[in-house]
Parts: structure tokens; sequence; C-alpha cells
């Protein structure tokens, strides 16, 4: 199970798009309303969620949270208790955390970033405590993967299909979404 986390505010492209990379890969992905089970983009953009947050499960068969970014949906995500909570079990357990664009920030925050290397949205570095901020599309270290904004969602997306499928896995996707041929 894979939890893409949505908060009022948060960035369409962003969550999307990882969303229907990881679907097409066959990965069970939920996305999670945080306030409600339709939740508004920062473009105007409903999005009638798969779950809200009083169904979240925390156990064995979580395999990833997403966090994607966007403004105020980062804030809204960094401030709610259930969100923390499900990425302090993927760091816990040492399952994959994902953030994009602002959402680094988040994992700053909580001290997740402290010695790993991650990209986020210009402007953003200085919330990524304790972290090698690089300028990339998108990063890896460990169990932590971060894109750095809206035009890196698709990179992002195969990134996280490369992580639980494989290399052969996203190239092969890539390729029949004719992305980049």
């Amino acid at each position: 199970m894979i939890y893409i986390f949505l908060a009022e505010g948060f960035e369409e492209i962003e969550a999307l798009t990882p969303a229907d990379c990881l679907r097409r890969a066959g990965r069970t992905v939920k996305t999670v309303g945080i306030g409600g089970s339709v939740i508004a983009g920062s473009h105007g953009i409903a999005v009638q969620t798969d779950l809200t947050e009083d169904e979240v499960r925390l156990d064995d068969s979580l395999e990833m949270v997403i966090l994607p970014g966007g403004m105020p949906g980062t804030r809204n995500l960094q401030k709610n208790p259930t969100v923390r909570k499900a990425i302090q079990f993927c760091a816990d357990q040492n399952r994959l955390l994902a953030a994009i664009c602002a959402a680094p920030s988040v994992l700053g925050e909580m001290g997740l970033l402290r010695g790993k290397t991650a990209t986020c949205y210009p402007g953003f570095e200085p919330e990524l405590t304790g972290c090698n901020a690089v300028a990339e599309p998108v990063c890896r270290d460990g169990n932590l993967i971060t894109g750095r904004g809206p035009g890196a969602a698709m990179d992002f997306g195969l990134a996280l299909v490369a992580a639980l499928n494989g290399e052969v896995a996203a190239e092969k996707l890539a390729g029949q979404m004719v992305y980049r041929s």
C-alpha cells in the first residue's frame, strides 16, 4: 500500500502524476484526504480521494508515503498528526518516504533529512535541516526520494516506480508512456 496525502492547496501534478505512474506499474496507491474526501489543489482542481485520514492504517502493508508540495498544502500536511505519524512510521520501519517541491521541508522539520542528500523547490533549502541540498530533478538517498518541483513530477513518479519495481520496469513504463522517447 502506498499513501499519497492530499491537503487543501496541494500541487495537483505532483500528486496525480506519481499516482498514475505507480498504478500503471501495478502498485496499490490510495490518495488520502486531509480534512475531507474532496480536496482542492493549489490551482482549484478538486480531487475525490480514495480514503480520509481516519481510514489510514499503519501496518506491514504500508510500503511508501508520498507528500506532494504546493502551498498551502505543504504547511497543511506539516501540521497534521496523521501525516506526521505515517511519516514517522515509515522512517522507523525503513519504508520509502517520498516528497516533492516544498514538501521535503516537512521531512526536514521532523529531523529526517540529517546527513541525507535531497532536493526541493528553489528557496526551501534552508528548511531541509541538516541536509545536503542539491539542485537535481530527483534525488534518492536510501529510503528517501525527493523531487524538485512540478516540472520534475514525471521523473519523480518514475523514480518511485524504480524504487519499488526496479529500473527496468521504470524504463519500460517511460517507453509505454512515450516519455523522452
